[in-house]
């Protein structure tokens, strides 16, 4: 009993904190609210009896993700988003898209075609161990056998995936450091565009 009721107020203050993630309209705050949500995650892997994933939730993610977005959002000092007239259509364009998003889900789980039938989940116990495996289940040893065996693909190409969003980061911050030191001297545009 206690265990669903620590899950729910977990699950309440993850939901809380995407929704101010979302609704923020300063970068600083927002990264702030995903941390707060990395963190429920990390206590429901601790609920679901995995402790490696939960200190890896908050080591990777929690930890180095979170500041690099902060030194990232302080380095370009976009702090504030402004709402302008550009982004005014988005606000009812997501309205809209969650309102089908609902419509559309609450029609296949009710539709009587559907035959949605979950299995009972059981807690996992901390001794029992994985297939062909002589490591516990959720051990550091067990994970690293499953995601470098069974899941190697899909490892590196999140591997490869983080690296593109890297370089995608660093020539949209070259860029806008350009402009915005471009801009900061009109004088010199001035002068430049008179020369030629």
């Amino acid at each position: 009993m206690l265990g669903t009721i620590l899950f729910f107020i977990l699950a309440l203050i993850a939901i809380l904190a995407a929704i101010g993630m979302l609704t923020s309209t300063n970068a600083v705050h927002a990264t702030l609210f995903l941390v707060i949500n990395f963190t429920c995650i990390a206590l429901f892997y601790l609920g679901l009896n995995a402790p490696f994933l939960a200190m890896v939730q908050i080591t990777v993610y929690a930890g180095a993700i979170m500041v690099l977005f902060l030194f990232v959002i302080m380095l370009l000092g976009a702090e504030r988003v402004q709402l302008n007239s550009t982004l005014r259509w988005q606000v009812p364009l997501g309205i809209v898209l969650v309102v089908a998003l609902m419509v559309v889900s609450a029609v296949v789980l009710l539709s009587p075609e559907v035959s949605i039938s979950l299995p009972s989940v059981a807690p996992v116990a901390a001794d029992t161990q994985s297939e062909g495996s002589n490591y516990g289940f959720g051990s550091a040893q067990a994970i690293g056998e499953v995601l470098f065996n069974r899941y190697l693909l899909p490892f590196e190409m999140t591997g490869v995936l983080l690296l593109v969003a890297m370089v995608g980061a660093i020539v949209l911050a070259r860029d806008e450091a350009g402009k915005t030191i471009h801009n900061l001297n009109p004088q010199a545009d001035s002068e430049s565009s008179a020369a030629d």
